[in-house]
């Protein structure tokens, strides 16, 4: 059964379209708390996000860069604004389809059944996983694991999220604001700096169980840089 997530603060709607989705045999979830969607996210992992623009604290647009940081799976807006401009900037911040207001629901049922076979039905692409490597030192984002040689240790999405920031910017600095921001979900200025301190010091100590030392220097009054100190293929 396909998991449908509704991202919608009017309970109405939201409660509507749940409705509508569970009669044709798929599971739909609503987001309770619009502050945390992303936690919500992982923690409901949907094959399939329903997406409103306006919503409390952040719109859309922003949840839904969000979640392709984690996730490729099919997020359609559902939106009054029936201007050209926010259908452009809903494709273009990660979103894979576009349905205004007032709706029919057997056209959302139709455009979601459309999306989910097209991502995950027979004639779907096989997807590869994600693989993000530095001199031989390998991350996997979505088994929250890295591994140098032969050896593995497994992280916490914080420690992901920190080591995929400073591989992929290799050889340049991963400043503390970015850091922050991808951390928390939120603008960094809401959020205690020391948190990303204690972070860092355990990305060092997982590296350290893989025998690498001094590989994330820190740059003052900037943040952090990746350093390559291991042997390739160690």
């Amino acid at each position: 059964m396909s998991k449908i997530m509704i991202v919608e603060d009017d309970i109405k709607i939201a409660e509507l379209l749940q409705s509508a989705i569970q009669k044709y045999g798929y599971e739909a979830v609503l987001v309770q708390d619009f502050g945390q969607v992303l936690e919500e996210f992982r923690q409901a992992q949907p094959e399939l996000v329903l997406l409103d623009v306006n919503l409390p604290s952040y719109d859309g647009y922003y949840w839904c860069r969000q979640i392709r940081r984690v996730s490729t799976c099919p997020i359609l807006f559902i939106s009054a604004r029936e201007g050209e401009m926010d259908q452009i900037m809903a494709l273009e911040n990660g979103g894979d389809d576009y349905i205004t207001k007032p709706f029919h629901s057997g056209v959302v049922l139709a455009k979601i059944r459309s999306h989910l076979r097209r991502a995950f039905g027979e004639y779907a692409g096989v997807r590869q996983e994600a693989v993000i490597e530095q001199a031989g030192l390998i991350l996997y984002p979505e088994r929250l694991e890295l591994q140098l040689g032969k050896d593995m240790v497994s992280l916490t999405q914080k420690e992901t999220d920190i080591l995929e920031s400073l591989m992929e910017r290799y050889p340049r600095v991963a400043s503390r604001e970015a850091l922050l921001e991808k951390l928390w979900d939120q603008p960094q200025a809401f959020v205690d700096e020391n948190t990303l301190n204690v972070n860092i010091t355990r990305v060092r100590k997982k590296l350290q169980e893989l025998g690498i030392e001094e590989a994330v220097l820190t740059v003052r009054g900037t943040g952090y840089r990746l350093n390559v100190t291991w042997e390739e293929g160690v």
